[in-house]
This record gives structure tokens, C-alpha cells and sequence, in this order.
């Protein structure tokens, strides 16, 4: 039989260290979210502009002048630019908050 080494009630579970963050992990978010808030605000405001009209992919068919023209669809791409512009956001939010491991929590 082996001898069992008592446990002192006293003591607490240690956490798992939380892994750093390495620099091009950070870098990445960083360019995704400019990314994302650049297509969203470019997807928010050009169907509006005047330029929307002066491309060649609503002269490609005949058809598809009307979908172009139609407001349903640039208002369409104009709810993708806040979903863009949304997800950029939360990004943000998400980078600044601290790992769990590191949240100081005081116990009394």
C-alpha cells in the first residue's frame, strides 16, 4: 500500500496558463478589421452615388439594368455594409478585452 499524501482544503485549483498572443496574431485581427470597415462603408454608401449607374456590369445583359437600378438591391448591399461595419466593430471590442486568465477578480 502507498502512502497518500493529504490535501490542505485550503489550497485552490491553479488555472492553465493562458497562452500569449504572438504579434502577427494581433497584427491580423488589426487588418482584418480595417478591412471589414472599409467594405462596409464602401458597400453602405456607393449604390447611392451617382457613379453606381457608370459601370460595365449593369451593361453586360439587359436584363440585369433593372436588378441594378432597383432599390431593393442597393439597399441589399447597403445591409451588408452595416453587417460589415457591425462584425468590424465587434472585432474592435473583442481585441481589447483581456484573455480570461488574465481578468483580476478579488475575492473577499
Amino acid at each position: 500500500m502507498q502512502p497518500v499524501e493529504p490535501h490542505s482544503p485550503i489550497e485552490a485549483p491553479v488555472a492553465p496558463a493562458q497562452p500569449k498572443t504572438a504579434w502577427y496574431q494581433k497584427l491580423g485581427v488589426l487588418l482584418f478589421i480595417i478591412v471589414c470597415f472599409e467594405v462596409g462603408v464602401f458597400l453602405l454608401i456607393f449604390p447611392w452615388m451617382e457613379y453606381w449607374n457608370n459601370n460595365s456590369i449593369a451593361s453586360l445583359t439587359p436584363w440585369m439594368r433593372d436588378i441594378w437600378d432597383s432599390p431593393f438591391f442597393r439597399g441589399a448591399l447597403s445591409g451588408l455594409g452595416v453587417i460589415n461595419i457591425c462584425i468590424s466593430l465587434a472585432e474592435v471590442f473583442r481585441l481589447r478585452r483581456p484573455p480570461p486568465g488574465r481578468l483580476k477578480v478579488s475575492v473577499l
